[in-house]
């Protein structure tokens, strides 16, 4: 089952932007992703059993080094065909 997971973090501190490239770096080393980055969002392509779990350890390792970061989040079944 395919899925594009479309992600935005908001790091609650000044320098905000080193953060998120953080997380960005920690999603582009996966292998079995396709990840687009554009000013709004991050959006990961993948397979479900694949993609949920690297994005969850991406996630639990970017709020370990945070204070406060929220993360929007939105899944999207890819129907094939």
């Amino acid at each position: 089952m395919q899925i594009a997971v479309e992600i935005s973090m908001y790091p609650f501190r000044p320098d905000y932007e080193q953060p998120i490239l953080n997380f960005i770096g920690l999603l582009k080393a996966e292998d079995g992703l396709r990840v687009e980055v554009n000013s709004m969002s991050t959006q990961i392509f993948g397979e479900f059993d694949t993609a949920m779990p690297k994005v969850q350890s991406a996630i639990k390792e970017a709020f370990s080094e945070e204070q406060v970061t929220v993360m929007v989040m939105k899944v999207l079944h890819v129907p094939e065909g």
